[in-house]
């Protein structure tokens, strides 16, 4: 079949629906004009107007024109047409509206009485109602109803002119008003009814367009989820590499000189490191494997906390970082609230442009948390956009220095995870206020605090195994955890893993294996093969620089104690204490060749 253009496909489309609805409508109408033969006949022949033959005669020919109709509507919804086939079945509907029609209109000529014309009448109003009921029934599809409009007005019209009198006559005139005016009502009901059927189409087709424009944007979206994916585990290998070099460097003998230098690359190496994190976070909310962990904790230490930690930053930029006392205890995952409280007053310290910023409280049914800052402000138009990734007001030429632009956007993310309302107040020049309601902590819920116990990092040597497929990471790991004493035994792969432990006598203490691998092995597989092998408790550091929503998912899944790239020295070497305090001091053994 030849494709239609967009107007021919429409026309089509509008001439189907007004055929389904004549087909819809057609049963309540044809049942009604059996009802009406059954009434108006009965009272005639009880009037003695018109035999019981003549009158059994014309319920007779109604009853097995309504059968005919209703099996053509049974046929019109068994076979559900297609669109281009409505021509056929409207041709169908309309020949039998006709017939119905004729039924009527000459079939009404039986139940004349010439002897009453009061009758007469009565048979004369129950055509007209007929034709006139007949527009919601068949108004949709034009022909159909002409065809019964006028096989029924007109017979009667027809016979009432021929009988010459001035009573007859005037039925006859009254019937040449009545049926143009029924057919210019019929026209203005289809019309109303077409314009409907237009807007209708057009709304399904603009939801049919924005459907697929969101398909689009979704899938334009995942693509940049993938490549920015990609893209983050490239740029983290050899700043991971960095780092390991770095905290390897750091430890060697140096002038004042070096030692500035390898500061600056630290600091380097740190902006990056932020930058990634940032990113990270982003992937890992969307990746869904942070866990909420509520308990009820005092606000105050909290936020003295963060504004101390903040307190060198605000006074390098001349802020003054002030923080009011809150006595009361919330209920929410300390850990998250606390990063959400620290982006927005590292935000106001740090790109507010004022010159004070103000954290507090206010008691109400929830705690609201304040963060006010005397900056610049916010317009109204950009209020909400400050919550989109990589959106920034005033740095359009994207300086690094000035952040990512994914703090507002972690904020918003944890906020709905925490079901903690966070609300804007800003005006241009005036400064904002960032409020968080946060759920006010019940005296039931109150116990006391125990410390949490950190590991402290060990001075013994521990074995440990180090898989990962690039040299220079395998390098810089072995050249860091020999300097802090281990000893190290490196492989680029699992089977190349297990040939170097073929030979040891002694268990390894730790395994540290980066997740991405030579072709399609991962480091999740290859620990669970040397734990099998070796030790069902040896410990386990995961390494990854992956920010996919899957692979963050199956790594958060993992009993491995997981670290992301780029790896902070400092990190690496508490969650190596971690790991391996448990195990006891290990027996100093010669370092393995790598």
């Amino acid at each position: 079949m030849p494709e239609l253009d967009p107007s021919s496909q429409r026309f089509e489309q509008l001439r189907a629906e007004q055929v389904a609805a004549l087909y819809r409508n057609a049963v309540p109408g044809t049942l009604g004009a059996v009802g009406a033969a059954l009434v108006l006949t009965g009272m005639l022949v009880l009037q003695g107007s018109v035999s019981l033959v003549i009158g059994a005669t014309f319920i007779a020919l109604n009853v097995v024109h309504a059968s005919g109709r209703l099996w053509l509507v049974r046929a019109y919804h068994r076979s559900t047409p297609l669109t281009t086939a409505w021509r056929r079945w409207g041709l169908r509907m309309s020949t039998s509206a006709v017939v119905g029609g004729l039924t009527w209109g000459l079939g009404s000529l039986l139940l004349m009485d010439r002897g009453h014309p009061e009758l007469q009448l009565i048979v004369f109003l129950v055509c007209a109602s007929l034709a006139a009921g007949a527009i919601t029934a068949f108004g949709t599809y034009l022909p159909a109803y002409y065809g019964t409009l006028f096989s029924i007005m007109g017979p009667t019209a027809i016979w009432s002119a021929a009988q010459g009198d001035l009573l007859h006559w005037t039925y006859a005139v009254l019937t040449a008003i009545w049926i143009p005016a029924m057919a210019v009502m019929a026209r203005t009901f289809n019309r109303m009814l077409a314009g409907s059927l237009r807007l209708q189409f057009e709304n399904l087709d603009l939801a049919t367009d924005a459907r697929r424009q969101k398909e689009r944007a979704e899938e334009a979206n995942l693509a940049k989820s993938r490549f920015l994916a990609s893209a983050s585990h490239d740029l983290r290998q050899p700043v991971h590499a960095l780092g390991m070099f770095m905290g390897a460097l750091r430890g060697r003998e140096m002038d004042h000189e070096s030692r500035r230098l390898v500061g600056q690359i630290e600091g380097s190496i740190a902006a990056l490191d932020g930058l990634f994190i940032s990113l990270l976070d982003i992937s890992r909310l969307d990746a869904g494997v942070i866990q909420i962990h509520r308990c009820p904790f005092p606000i105050h230490p909290l936020l003295e906390r963060i504004c101390r930690e903040e307190a060198p930053e605000a006074a390098r930029r001349g802020v003054e970082l002030t923080l009011v006392p809150c006595s009361l205890n919330v209920s929410t995952d300390p850990i998250l609230l606390e990063r959400i409280v620290r982006n927005l007053v590292s935000n106001a310290v740090r790109h507010s442009g004022g010159d004070h910023v103000l954290v507090g409280c206010r008691r109400g049914e929830r705690l609201s948390v304040e963060v006010r800052d005397s900056g610049r402000g916010i317009p109204a138009d950009q209020q909400h956009l400050i919550f989109e990734e990589f959106y920034q007001i005033g740095n359009a030429e994207r300086d690094r220095t000035k952040g990512l632009g994914l703090g507002l956007a972690i904020v918003r993310r944890l906020t709905a995870m925490l079901d903690i309302p966070l609300t804007l107040r800003s005006q241009p020049g005036k400064g904002s206020v960032f409020t968080l309601a946060v759920p006010i902590a019940r005296l039931d819920e109150l116990s006391p605090a125990e410390p949490a116990d950190e590991p402290e990092v060990t001075s013994e040597s521990r074995l440990i195994l180090v898989i990962d497929d690039e040299l220079a990471i395998q390098d810089a790991m072995r050249t860091l955890l020999m300097e802090w004493g281990h000893s190290v035994l490196v492989a680029g792969s699992g089977d190349e893993m297990f040939e170097r432990v073929a030979g040891l006598s002694r268990r390894p203490d730790l395994v540290i294996s980066d997740y991405r691998l030579r072709g399609s092995e991962n480091g999740l597989d290859v620990i669970r093969r040397l734990r099998a092998a070796l030790s069902n408790a040896i410990p386990a550091i995961l390494i990854t620089g992956d920010t996919s929503a899957s692979r963050l998912g199956e790594a958060g899944a993992s009993s491995c104690f997981l670290l992301h790239k780029p790896l902070s020295i400092t990190k690496l070497r508490g969650a190596i204490a971690a790991m391996t305090s448990a195990n006891g001091p290990a027996a100093p053994t010669p370092t393995a060749a790598p």
